[in-house]
C-alpha cells in the first residue's frame, strides 16, 4: 500500500473539510494481524509483486483473511481514473499495463494454494476497453497454473469503454461474476459520482444474458445516509437484474476528507436486511457489519452452487 499522505493519494478531496469521524462500536472493532500466516501471505504477495484491494482500500478483515491465506488480487496498477467519496484507493493518472502481470498473479495463486480466487482492479477509464482484456488474460493464466481454482471477478463497470469490454471478460469464464452497486441510487452524486446506478444494474443483468450459467454478485454499503427502504429497493432492483448474490456491509470512513459515516447500523439491523434478502430470492446473502464483497467469498462460492443445486432440484 502506498505510504503517500492523504492529500497526495486523493488529491480530488484535499479541498473537502475534514468530517468528523465518529467511534467504532464494539461489535465493529477487529484485532491488529500478527498472524504467522498473514505474514507468509504478505511475503508472497511482496515477492510476486502484487497489490491487493484488502490493503489498498484498507480491509479491516485483512488479518483474518491473510492467516488463512486468503487475499484480493487487484490488477492494474494502484492508482484509479475515479475519485468515489468512500473509496481509499489512490486516485490519479496511472501507469501502463504490465504484462507480466497475469502471469505473476497466477504464480501466486498456485503458491498461496487458493482453491478460490479474487480479481478486482481499479477503475482505467484510460483504456479503450476499461481493462478488459487484462481481466480476461489473467482468468486464461490462472486457469494455466491452477485449473482446479475457482475465480471470481470484482469489475469495474465498463462506462467508458469502447463495446465489446464486458463481452471479453464474460467470454473468459469466469465462475463469478461481481459488481458493487456500493449505494442507493439517490446517494450516487455524492459517494460515487463517476458512476451511474442504472449502467451498473444494466452491466449485471447483461452478464446473464451472455452466460445464464454464470453466477452475479453485486454489494452495497450501509451507514452512508440511505434509509431502510431505499436498500430493499436496490435489493428488488437486483433481483430484477436476476443477480444472485447480494452482500451489505457497514460502511467505514477511510480519512477525515472522506465520505462521513452516517450511523453505524445495529447487528439487529443487519439481520433484518439479511431476512429480507432471502425472502426476495436470492441465492445466497452476506449481511453484517464486516462483509465485504470478498470476504469469505470461498466458503460463500460454495454455498452459492449448493444453493442453485437444490433450487434446480426443487423446479
Amino acid at each position: 500500500m502506498s505510504d503517500l499522505p492523504p492529500v497526495l493519494r486523493h488529491p480530488e478531496k484535499a479541498h473537502r473539510p475534514d468530517q468528523d469521524q465518529p467511534k467504532k462500536p464494539a461489535w465493529i472493532r477487529v484485532k491488529a494481524p500478527v498472524s504467522q500466516g498473514y505474514k507468509d501471505t504478505r511475503d508472497i504477495l511482496r515477492t510476486n509483486r502484487l497489490s491487493t484491494v484488502c490493503e489498498e482500500a484498507g480491509c479491516p478483515n485483512v488479518g483474518e483473511c491473510w492467516s488463512q491465506g486468503h487475499a484480493t488480487m487487484m490488477i492494474m496498477g494502484e492508482i484509479c481514473t475515479r475519485g468515489c467519496s468512500f473509496c481509499n484507493v489512490a486516485t490519479g493518472k496511472p501507469d501502463a499495463l504490465d504484462v507480466f502481470e497475469p502471469g505473476r498473479v497466477a504464480h501466486a495463486v498456485a503458491t498461496l494454494g487458493l482453491k478460490h480466487v479474487v480479481i478486482t482492479s481499479v477503475d482505467r477509464d484510460d483504456l479503450d476497453d476499461g481493462g478488459a482484456e487484462h481481466f480476461a488474460q489473467t482468468i486464461r493464466a490462472i486457469r494455466h497454473r491452477s485449473p482446479g481454482s475457482t475465480i471470481e471477478v470484482l469489475t469495474p463497470d465498463f462506462l467508458k469503454a469502447k463495446p465489446g469490454a464486458l463481452e471479453t471478460v464474460v467470454e473468459a469464464r469466469p465462475d463469478v461474476f461481481n459488481h458493487n452497486l456500493e449505494t442507493v441510487p439517490g446517494l450516487y452524486p455524492t459517494v460515487r459520482p463517476g458512476a451511474r446506478y442504472f449502467a451498473s444494474l444494466r452491466l449485471l443483468q447483461r452478464v446473464k444474458e451472455l452466460d445464464a450459467s454464470m453466477f452475479t454478485k453485486s454489494g452495497i454499503m450501509v451507514g452512508l445516509g440511505e434509509d431502510r427502504q431505499g436498500v430493499l429497493q436496490v435489493m428488488d432492483d437486483m433481483r430484477a437484474a436476476d443477480i444472485d448474490f447480494i452482500t451489505i456491509g457497514q460502511y467505514l470512513q477511510p480519512t477525515p476528507k472522506h465520505h462521513r459515516v452516517d450511523r453505524f447500523v445495529t447487528p439487529e439491523e443487519f439481520a433484518g436486511y439479511e431476512k429480507a434478502a432471502w425472502g426476495k430470492g436470492f441465492l445466497m446473502v452476506s449481511a453484517t457489519p464486516l462483509t465485504r464483497s470478498s470476504y469469505h467469498a470461498g466458503d460463500d462460492f460454495a454455498r452459492l452452487r449448493l444453493a442453485r443445486q437444490a433450487r434446480l432440484a426443487g423446479a
